[in-house]
């Protein structure tokens, strides 16, 4: 019974790249649970969208919607910075990274952290970076990272 739960889970929640509509399906609400975000119109979120939108690759928000509620449970964004330094090189800063009070614990924090990890070793990125309170560090340690 419990292999069918972990398979229902998986179903439950996949990470996408951020959709339009989302905006609707409590995105904005999300981010308020990481930081000060005020209101924000559908026409700004649309411009923004767009905006981020241009950049293609060089900038991914991703997100995870529970297809029971339709509600967008974790979210999380990288940016890829491109260097001079080694062999003018690729650094991705993920940043962001969210998820709902109520679906913590169920692992999906870890496969924002891998879908944008894995986004940015695609885009040829040497290494990822990131920053975090002194409370997150532990959560940032499992995904694999090192304080420096």
């Amino acid at each position: 019974m419990e292999n069918s739960n972990s398979s229902k889970e998986e179903k439950n929640f996949r990470v996408r790249k951020l959709e339009l509509s989302d905006k609707s399906k409590g995105f904005m609400e999300l981010l308020q649970q990481l930081t000060v975000c005020d209101s924000v119109s559908d026409k700004e979120f649309e411009d923004r969208f767009k905006e981020i939108s241009m950049y293609g690759d060089d900038h991914l928000v991703c997100v995870i919607e529970d297809d029971f509620s339709g509600k967008i449970v974790a979210t999380g964004s990288v940016f890829i910075e491109k260097k001079f330094i080694r062999n003018c090189g690729k650094v991705g800063h993920i940043e962001d990274i969210v998820v709902d009070g109520t679906a913590r614990g169920m692992q999906i924090g870890k496969k924002i952290m891998g879908f944008l990890a894995d986004h940015a070793r695609s885009m040829g990125c040497y290494k990822f970076i990131l920053d975090c309170s002194v409370d997150n560090k532990v959560f940032y340690d499992k995904c694999g990272f090192k304080h420096k």
